[in-house]
Formats: structure tokens, C-alpha cells, sequence
């Protein structure tokens, strides 16, 4: 691992612990040459996994684009983002475990559901109402009631 301070070729970990649900591995280093310590990540990588949205359109997987989707709906709710964090890591692996390499949106908004309402229900309606299109309050009470 080359130092990203003066490019020595040289340096040493100090410290490996697994980070991210054992997903990744976090590295203390010290440059042999200039003695300046800095930290690398090293995450398994993954076979691509598609999302089939609605309109039949393909797009890779983004775990950042469920994390903002769930960060809207706990906004200014009691929720950790270490659970947030923790939710979107379940969904993913939930995703990668089928076997194949094409998921439906439906797939994964209904996995975020499933977590989220077990979680809290205010940020489980939020989320309905975006990922199930309400258009008005019939359909708010049609998700209580159901």
C-alpha cells in the first residue's frame, strides 16, 4: 500500500478490525518512510446486482439511494442512524442472497417496509405514502386501518 503522503511503496499495518457487519476491514498504517499513520477500508466486492424499476428501466443497485429514502422518513424521529445503517444493511444482504442478479423495486421497497414497521410506524406510513404513490387521505387510512 503505497503512503498518500510522500508515495513510499513501504508501510506497515498496526491495527486490523473488522468494521460494517464483518463486511469490511479497517487498517491502521504507518508510512516506514515519512512515519505519518493514515487508515485504509477494504470491502469484499460484490457481483453487480440491477434494480428493475417500475417502468421496466435497469439501474444498478445503490445502497445510498435506500439509506436517503429512509433517512426522509425518520426524519425528526427517535430512530439511530447506527439502525439506519443497520436496516439498509439488511436489505441489501436480503437483495444479494436471491439468486439472481436482477431485483424488482417492489422487491426492495417491501423489504424497507417490512424493517421500517417494525421499527416505527410514523416513519413506516412516511415511507408508504412515497413508495406506494398515495394520492390523498383515503389511502393514508387504508394503510392504518390494513
Amino acid at each position: 500500500m503505497k503512503c498518500p503522503f510522500c508515495n513510499h511503496p513501504e508501510t506497515q499495518v498496526l491495527e486490523s478490525r473488522t468494521v460494517e457487519d464483518a463486511n469490511a476491514l479497517r487498517r491502521r498504517r504507518v508510512c516506514e518512510h515519512c512515519k505519518k499513520r493514515f487508515t485504509t477500508y477494504e470491502k469484499t466486492k460484490t457481483s453487480v446486482l440491477w434494480v428493475i424499476k417500475k417502468d421496466g428501466k435497469r439501474e444498478p443497485f445503490d445502497r445510498e439511494k435506500i439509506k436517503r429514502g429512509v433517512l426522509r422518513a425518520i426524519e425528526k424521529r427517535p430512530i439511530s442512524l447506527d439502525l439506519v445503517n443497520e436496516i439498509v444493511s439488511q436489505v441489501e444482504r436480503e437483495m444479494l442472497r436471491k439468486k439472481t442478479e436482477e431485483v424488482g423495486s417492489r422487491t426492495i421497497g417491501n423489504a424497507i417496509m417490512k424493517r421500517l414497521k417494525k421499527v416505527d410506524k410514523v416513519a413506516w406510513l412516511r415511507f408508504a405514502s412515497v413508495y406506494l404513490e398515495f394520492e390523498d387521505l383515503k389511502d393514508f387510512e387504508s394503510a392504518i386501518k390494513n
